[in-house]
């Protein structure tokens, strides 16, 4: 994907959520796409959680599939670095998803109105 200046305020928005999931929660590239206004775009909020990995502020942990799956976790430094930080945070991971999913998730559209 060609990074554009269009691309680059997209994945700015989307960091500027991310840094809003408090610790303990966890949000899906959906749910942010879908406040950013762009609700097909959760692709497009993968392909920025994946420039964000080197972005010390930016929790890109804490962003998982629409069903608690780890799918990021290959873009960390190691493959279970995702799992470490989430649970070091209290959320339960068990064969790379979220255990209590429902709980934990933290919807933007709602958390943030």
């Amino acid at each position: 994907m060609q990074d554009t200046p269009k691309n680059k305020d997209f994945f700015q928005d989307v960091y500027e959520v991310v840094k809003l999931i408090p610790q303990g929660r966890v949000c899906s590239y959906g749910a942010i796409a879908n406040y950013l206004g762009s609700k097909g775009s959760s692709r497009m909020v993968g392909w920025a959680m994946n420039a964000a990995h080197t972005l010390p502020d930016v929790p890109a942990h804490r962003v998982v599939n629409r069903q608690g799956l780890l799918t990021g976790r290959h873009h960390f430094a190691t493959p279970t670095l995702m799992q470490e930080l989430l649970e070091n945070e209290g959320i339960m991971v068990k064969d790379n998803q979220i255990q209590n999913f429902e709980q934990v998730f933290w919807n933007p559209s709602i958390e943030l109105i």
